[in-house]
């Protein structure tokens, strides 16, 4: 009988209330889940839409999620993604991660978050290549890669990529 494997470890996905990209989100998720790593969701609303019609309840409001309470925070990309690029709540969430020396994550669009919230100077990044110059304008080297890990910082192009970018969340939470 295949059992799950056990761990400690909590990861805090944040997806857009509305047209978040659904693989980007489903797919990583099942990867850590799958490594037996719990998995929450954070939204601006209870209920949350995805472009391509997923339907999620949040288990924390984005004003209420706090970076200690978890081991990795990762923000889902996708068209509704754009709501947090200039959201000081998602930026603050960002920064503490990564000040406390946690993963942070970042696929599609939404490494433009990460990139406005000041942590990507210096740092290897890809995106989606629509907001590449957003990630250059916040000082990261953007290589273009369809998952790039740098330190505890793991970006990814888009939805072709999500499962090796969870795959990439997974390995850097080891």
């Amino acid at each position: 009988m295949y059992m799950k494997a056990k761990s400690d470890k909590k990861i805090l996905m944040v997806i857009s209330s509305e047209n978040f990209r659904d693989p980007e989100y489903y797919d990583p998720k099942k990867v850590l889940e799958d490594g037996g790593i719990k998995v929450l969701t954070a939204s601006t609303a209870k209920t949350a839409k995805g472009a391509e019609g997923g339907v999620v309840k949040a288990d924390v409001l984005l004003k209420d999620a706090n970076s200690a309470d978890y081991d990795a925070v990762v923000f889902i990309g996708g068209p509704g993604s754009y709501q947090f690029h200039d959201d000081k709540t998602a930026h603050e969430l960002a920064r503490e991660t990564v000040s406390a020396g946690k993963v942070l994550g970042a696929i599609c669009a939404a490494a433009g978050t990460i990139a406005k919230a000041g942590v990507l100077d210096g740092k290897k990044a890809t995106c989606f290549s629509g907001v590449a110059a957003l990630l250059k304008a916040g000082g990261a080297i953007y290589t273009g890669d369809c998952v790039t890990t740098d330190g505890n910082i793991v970006t990814a192009d888009g939805p072709k990529s999500a499962k090796a970018f969870g795959e990439a969340l997974a390995k850097a939470l080891k």
